[in-house]
């Protein structure tokens, strides 16, 4: 597997997003599963009229704390997650994850929802269910998850071509069981 290292921290996040990105765009493509990411909520202060075909957004605020990055649905369940890229090789940083994000899983989970956060961490993909984070926020008086909990639960998500990060399959692994005719049972 390719090694990750010389991302600089100002496009930290974009690896892994493009890699879901194009992903999630083969899902459609094929009818596997419908998932998008979820627009930044702004406010527009201030606009620029360059001309009547260009308009340019001058100065705008986030508008609203936002959830979780990606939401869809797979199987007619809702699917809702966040990706995550960690520089730290020992703990994923619990800061990482905002207390309201922390609130949105457990409302999720409360409605039988799908989420997860898809961590990318020592140039390996993990799906990590919310049930197991929460439950670690829950039982441990820590400000960071080490990497050896994250391995123990969480799932390996296999990088390839075509999809790129095929988080389908482990979503099927996880949440749904194989039934005797190769079916997939909720």
């Amino acid at each position: 597997m390719p090694s990750y290292k010389n991302k600089s921290y100002g496009n930290r996040g974009m690896f892994l997003e493009h890699m879901i990105n194009d992903s999630n765009q083969f899902y459609l493509s094929r009818d596997i599963a419908i998932i998008y990411k979820k627009p930044t909520p702004i406010k527009v202060l201030n606009v620029c009229y360059r001309s009547k075909k260009t308009t340019i957004i001058d100065k705008a605020v986030f508008s609203e704390t936002s959830t979780l990055d990606y939401n869809g649905i797979y199987k007619g369940k809702y699917v809702e997650f966040d990706a995550k890229e960690c520089k730290s090789r020992t703990s994923f940083p619990l800061s990482n994850v905002k207390p309201h994000q922390m609130t949105h899983i457990q409302n999720i989970i409360n409605h039988g929802g799908i989420v997860f956060l898809i961590i990318f961490m020592n140039n390996k993909f993990f799906l990590l269910d919310g049930k197991d984070l929460l439950d670690f926020v829950n039982n441990y008086d820590r400000k960071s998850i080490p990497y050896e909990i994250i391995e123990k639960y969480g799932h390996i998500i296999n990088e390839g071509y075509i999809p790129r990060l095929d988080y389908i399959k482990t979503i099927n692994s996880v949440y749904f069981k194989e039934n005797n005719y190769g079916e997939y049972e909720k």
